[in-house]
């Protein structure tokens, strides 16, 4: 899916170029890896890093999908593909975020458990999002629908900022915290990137 931007917030070649080369790379390294009989354990920051990635990829997604219901002229059409197109997002995050494991920490199984927690909580949004789309008519429904949608994606975003402030916290080492530091993605995400 390409980055859609609006004028003024920067590069969309730039950014969708940094993206597809992130996620080619995070293609080519799980290929790598899958191919060989002992695979080496990922580094925390490594994880971090993927988890970031990842997020970063799903909010651009998110706010593109999102766009054509601020237009005020939103059809059922419209408001079925912008539903379709933050279930897909959301489907590639969860995904993204079940392949990564949970990192080798102490508190790697908290971990992974807060990424569960969120992935459950996404779907349910997700399929809110598709069920107001679905049972939208008229213009008064569509309307209903509409704010139901933008909403909803508002507490996925939440939920999602939320769920990476609590990872960052989980060990008493400091190690995840350190390794979100350190991760490039996890820069460009808190910086808005």
């Amino acid at each position: 899916m390409t980055v859609r931007r609006t004028p003024g917030s920067g590069s969309a070649v730039g950014v969708s170029m940094r993206h597809v080369l992130t996620l080619a790379l995070v293609v080519v390294v799980a290929v790598l890896a899958a191919g060989c009989g002992s695979k080496k354990p990922m580094t925390t920051a490594e994880w971090a890093n993927g988890v970031c990635s990842a997020v970063g990829t799903w909010k651009d997604s998110l706010t593109s999908a999102a766009e054509p219901l601020k237009s005020g002229n939103v059809s059922k059409d419209s408001l079925q593909t912008a539903a379709n197109d933050v279930k897909s997002a959301t489907d590639t995050l969860q995904s993204d975020l079940k392949d990564l494991g949970k990192p080798n920490t102490q508190a790697g199984q908290q971990a992974q458990d807060e990424i569960n927690t969120l992935t459950s909580e996404l779907q349910t949004d997700v399929d809110t999002i598709k069920s107001a789309a679905e049972g939208a008519s008229g213009v008064s429904g569509i309307s209903s629908a509409v704010t139901t949608a933008t909403t909803t994606v508002s507490t996925m975003k939440a939920q999602v900022s939320s769920t990476v402030t609590s990872l960052k916290q989980l060990d008493a080492k400091g190690e995840l915290n350190t390794a979100f530091k350190q991760a490039d993605s996890c820069q460009q995400l808190t910086s808005g990137g």
